[in-house]
């Protein structure tokens, strides 16, 4: 079943690792490769000077269905959306 963005924001509303989490725009869901069941998703949230809230979820485990998945960092680059 493909993955969509809606899809995400329901996730990350469910799962109590987001609880205080916002965020600034609609999540992106990228497939890997065409022939791969694996996509990345990248989240755009609301964080505080500090990054508190970032830093809270940077290597968090939590499960999509029967798939585990990781949170990871990415440098910001205001020429790509």
């Amino acid at each position: 079943m493909p993955i969509n963005s809606s899809m995400i924001e329901i996730i990350l509303k469910n799962n109590h690792i987001f609880n205080n989490v916002s965020l600034t725009s609609k999540p992106q869901v990228i497939k890997v490769l065409p022939k791969l069941d694996m996509a990345i998703v990248w989240l755009d949230i609301w964080n505080v000077q500090s990054g508190s809230k970032a830093k809270y979820l940077i290597y968090r485990y939590f499960n999509i269905g029967s798939y585990i998945t990781t949170i990871q960092s990415t440098n910001i680059n205001l020429g790509v959306l």
